[in-house]
């Protein structure tokens, strides 16, 4: 009898989930942006869905994520608790801040989301549409202030492509960079800056207010639930799409950095995570391991290219 009962105590000590990992996500932005957005989607998604039992996010803000990329690379060391949220923003920043810290000191660990960039004006301005936009720039554009994220990011990045389209010296744009998505949306709603420029989830509410004005998607096509034409569409030969990741701190293990794999793989298939996709208009650009290792190679030297080409790097 006695070994009966120790059988059946063993047996369900070995059926028992294997212990879920505590996590330390870093969003190196101030709260309110797409990376403090994705953070905290990480967060409700790996809680939820009993991944991990205790996720926490903290915000690092300044220079487009690198102070909060050099605190990580420097404080995380071989620790398998800890995550940081950067993408296609923090490719530009090192390269125009000539960052001591790049990605490369970094573990990798998938690209999660994409969204594309969309162009809005206060509810009262002038600027009706991109024409309205164009002719404005093509007069004075120095006199045409945008406000976005960091300065060489893809907010900064898209408006130098779109004077460059239409034949306005991209290094006369008059970018204004705000550290996260809340200082940003209180210049653009302030009239503070002429237009706004992010990823639609930061100005969805407000345009759905009525106190933005969306006049173009960065999209190749027409976007199901936004409500606005394409930069093409009206004849601004531009497309571009952010992309945000999630990578882990340096000196793991092959062994930690598969487990850490493992949970965000069971995070981006799980049903809360798909419905926060929805819900926030991100597109699924899930891609792992040494493939995404590859595409984020690749995306560093066209960023590059890019950016010496609209003078924010020489």
């Amino acid at each position: 009898m006695k070994q009966f009962v120790l059988g059946t105590v063993i047996a369900g000590v070995l059926a028992l989930p294997a212990y879920a990992a505590d996590y330390r996500i870093m969003a190196p932005a101030a709260p309110g942006g797409g990376w403090d957005q994705t953070a905290r989607a990480m967060q409700t998604a790996l809680q939820d869905e009993k991944i991990s039992n205790s996720v926490q996010v903290v915000n690092v803000p300044g220079a487009g994520g690198t102070i909060g990329l050099a605190q990580f690379v420097n404080q995380a060391k071989g620790d398998p608790s800890q995550l940081i949220v950067g993408g296609y923003v923090m490719v530009g920043a090192i390269l125009t801040n000539s960052s001591p810290v790049t990605l490369e000191q970094v573990t990798p660990i998938a690209r999660l989301t994409g969204e594309y960039e969309v162009i809005v004006v206060p509810a009262n301005s002038d600027i009706q549409d991109m024409a309205g936009l164009v002719e404005k720039l093509k007069a004075d554009p120095g006199a045409v202030s945008w406000g976005g994220g960091s300065a060489g990011g893809t907010d900064h990045i898209t408006a130098g492509l779109v004077a460059k389209a239409i034949g306005v010296d991209p290094t006369k744009v008059n970018y204004i960079a705000f550290s996260g998505g809340g200082e940003a949306l209180a210049a653009i709603l302030g009239g503070q800056v002429t237009v706004g420029i992010s990823g639609y989830g930061e100005f969805e509410s407000q345009i759905q207010a009525g106190q933005l004005r969306l006049i173009g998607v960065s999209s190749e096509e027409r976007v199901e639930g936004i409500d606005a034409p394409t930069f093409k569409e009206s004849g601004v030969d531009v497309a571009i799409q952010n992309w945000r990741m999630v990578a882990a701190a340096p000196d793991l293990t092959q062994e930690q950095t598969a487990a850490i794999t493992a949970d965000i793989e069971k995070m981006v298939n799980s049903p809360s995570w798909q419905k926060i996709l929805q819900d926030k208009g991100w597109a699924n650009t899930y891609l792992a391991g040494d493939a995404f290792k590859a595409e984020l190679q690749k995306d560093i030297d066209s960023t590059q290219a890019i950016l010496k080409e609209i003078g924010l790097v020489k």
